[in-house]
């Protein structure tokens, strides 16, 4: 029986980064050894045991066999004969098919080591066109590491995959945890880049895909390229540390631009509405969280409108304060003005540029949030006066602080 550590933990350590968690294959064993010795077993498809004290993941080294579409369609078989070159084998990149003996010794069958000194993110071998997730996987590290490249004999094989069908295969869900994966990472851009650049976005993602190569108007738009501004929004968004939401709703805020007539291009008149109808076609094909579903559709309806909230009068700004549920929801209302500031300044020459619409909004809703609407409503008598009594409020209470303000 013998023990190495495996993956990603060895994979960073030759990287210089901080291992996170630490993932143990065990040759030799078979599920009674382990037994013996006071693992508790957690795997379902194939033996996975946790350690009695350190509660660690250590697998059965296990080869796979292929039997279906998708990622799910593969039989694996664990005994103490299948060896650690074999194990290795069915991993999915180089740099992730290396293995650290208990005495520092590194076994690197596939040329992980040279890989990672070249920044390379290769496939360890053909059976890599077996997994669809693997090209998920691949695109994710693509934006964890920013420095690597693609081999072109890896992205060739991912080409070969979606003219295949296999990225069809997908489930939602297994999507869904991906694209989250990597909007969390350093760069997300470069995860699109090459999801695009094999063909599996147009099948995943084909609102973002069509929003490739459309025209914007320079004056607003420097990069011109919509799907160019997307990328860099999202990216403004890693760059300032945002949460989930606020980078899917960076995602999904200009769909609608894909879908703009020809004939009025550069400009996007009723874009909003249109990117509302396909991210929620979207959210909905990928069973998006309502979390990030709703801040995602919120930016999207208006972002257009926040940006242009200095030129608004008072009892506009207000309306607006309430269509987007500031009053009751003050925590997602800031997630909404910090998708807006990554869209604004998410634009070639302007990524430094002041933004000066989220103070203008604080200023207005802690005014308006200051009027007591107990006392107006009871102030109104007739209770189907109190609405508009409320809001005229609130929008005097709003003059007054701008006022105050400058």
């Amino acid at each position: 029986m013998q023990i190495y550590v495996v993956g990603g933990a060895v994979r960073d350590r030759l990287l210089g980064l901080p291992v996170q968690d630490r993932d143990y294959v065990v040759v030799g064993a078979d599920p009674q050894t382990m037994l013996a010795q006071g693992f508790k077993p957690v795997g379902k498809d194939f033996p996975v045991f946790l350690h009695p004290q350190t509660h660690e993941e250590y697998a059965l080294a296990r080869t796979e066999r292929k039997t279906g579409r998708g990622y799910a369609g593969f039989a694996f078989h664990a005994a103490p004969d299948v060896t650690l070159e074999q194990d290795l084998a069915r991993r999915d990149l180089t740099i992730n098919a290396i293995a650290e003996g208990e005495d520092g010794s590194l076994t690197d069958p596939y040329g992980g080591v040279r890989d990672i000194a070249a920044r390379v993110l290769r496939h360890v071998g053909p059976a890599f066109v077996e997994d669809p997730v693997r090209i998920l996987r691949l695109a994710r590290f693509s934006a964890r590491f920013t420095d690597f490249s693609v081999a072109p004999e890896t992205l060739a094989l991912m080409r070969e995959m979606v003219a295949n069908g296999e990225v069809d295969a997908l489930v939602p869900e297994r999507v869904w945890q991906e694209l989250a994966k990597g909007l969390m990472e350093a760069r997300p851009s470069r995860m699109f880049a090459v999801l695009k650049d094999c063909g599996a976005l147009a099948r995943l993602l084909p609102e973002l895909e069509k929003l490739d190569g459309v025209p914007q108007r320079a004056d607003y738009h420097p990069e011109i390229d919509t799907f160019d501004h997307v990328m860099r929004v999202i990216d403004v968004a890693a760059s300032r540390g945002e949460p989930l939401p606020v980078r899917f709703a960076a995602l999904l805020h200009d769909l609608g631009k894909g879908t703009t007539p020809a004939d009025i291009l550069p400009r996007h008149i009723g874009h909003e509405h249109r990117s509302v109808e396909l991210g929620e076609a979207l959210c909905a094909r990928l069973k998006v969280p309502v979390e990030c579903r709703d801040l995602a559709l919120l930016t999207a309806r208006y972002h257009g409108d926040i940006h242009k909230c200095l030129e608004m009068r008072p009892a506009t700004l207000v309306t607006l304060l309430e269509k987007t549920d500031a009053f009751r929801r003050p925590e997602r209302f800031e997630q909404l003005l910090a998708a807006c500031a990554c869209d604004y300044n998410g634009r070639k020459d302007w990524e430094e540029r002041p933004y000066a619409s989220p103070a203008r909004l604080r200023t207005a809703l802690a005014a308006a949030r200051s009027v007591d609407a107990g006392a107006v409503a009871k102030a109104a008598g007739d209770r189907s006066r109190i609405p508009d009594a409320i809001h005229q409020a609130r929008a005097g209470a709003v003059a007054a602080a701008l006022r105050e303000n400058g």
